[in-house]
């Protein structure tokens, strides 16, 4: 893959799995873009409907930015962004699902935003999602909120996705999605919650993504998500309680890395857990819950 244009900064990358009735839209909401700084990166993970052809005919085209290409083996989102991340060779980067749109002159905002504070020590922006009537989903941010971490804007009674733009040096100090034999999904917020850590955030508040929630995607599966990947959860909930936002909050995800322990037949979950007396004693509504899961996903 060629080196990006030193004076092109922002990498917009989209995993794709079977999305081409969708992806023409997120295309569109590119070449609508003001200003064209940015590369376009598909990560195709591993369409069978004709995605590569339409791709393969957009970098035919004349689009004002380059449009670059990935297929790999299915593999579920998280290896999609590991995907990514290996390949992204600009300062900074920012997800557009499939189903998505970039919001109107969203590349010009971020971009403006980033010449403002690129040198006060942040790791990105975060922006606002809406919806495509363009109703802001969950809440907006705090009057007067200048910067904050991820897990500070939902501690803080905030709701609702919101689109981060990160740079790349720093989404990449972290370690990749661990990827689990026979599952295919791992929480994105797994790097998010171990930036927070050192890290805050520049507030943007502007509509950069336009989302639209499929009937077939995670957000609305989540049930069935728990009981096929449950190493996958098991393992987020650890993170969690080793960076807890609450008590409350520390004691519901025990709670759920004992039913994803439970649910992946795993043993020694008492022991690998970094909260063993709390999880000895979230056994009970473990169990009650990993049972709830199994009667609802049948």
């Amino acid at each position: 893959m060629k080196k990006a244009n030193e004076n092109i900064i922002l990498t917009v990358f989209t995993p794709a799995y079977n999305r081409a009735h969708t992806l023409p839209r997120t295309y569109e909401s590119l070449l609508s873009q003001k200003n064209k700084g940015f590369i376009w990166l598909i990560v195709d993970d591993g369409s069978t409907d004709s995605t590569s052809e339409l791709v393969r005919d957009w970098q035919r085209r004349e689009n004002g930015f380059e449009i670059r290409y990935i297929y790999k083996q299915n593999g579920g989102m998280h290896t999609a962004h590991n995907t990514a991340y290996e390949s992204i060779d600009t300062e900074l980067n920012v997800c557009i699902d499939s189903d998505d749109a970039l919001g109107e002159d969203a590349v010009e905002k971020i971009l403006n935003k980033w010449e403002e504070v690129k040198d006060k020590g942040y790791a990105g922006i975060i922006g606002l999602d809406a919806d495509f009537s363009g109703k802001i989903i969950g809440k907006g941010f705090p009057e007067g909120m200048t910067e904050t971490t991820v897990i500070g804007y939902y501690a803080s009674d905030g709701s609702g996705d919101k689109k981060l733009v990160y740079r790349t040096e720093i989404i990449n100090k972290y370690p990749p999605y661990p990827v689990f034999e026979g599952e295919k999904y791992v929480s994105l917020s797994y790097k998010y919650r171990l930036i927070d850590q050192e890290y805050k955030m520049a507030v943007l508040n502007e509509i950069l993504c336009n989302v639209e929630y499929q009937a077939d995607g995670s957000s609305k599966n989540m049930l069935k998500q728990y009981l096929r990947n449950p190493k996958g959860f098991a393992f987020w909930r650890k993170v969690c309680m080793q960076y807890p936002t609450s008590t409350k909050r520390m004691i519901i995800d025990c709670v759920h890395y004992v039913s994803s322990s439970i649910l992946a037949k795993n043993k020694r979950f008492i022991a690998e857990s970094p909260k063993k007396m709390l999880s000895v004693l979230a056994i009970i509504p473990g169990l009650l819950l990993s049972a709830y899961i199994r009667i609802k996903c049948k």
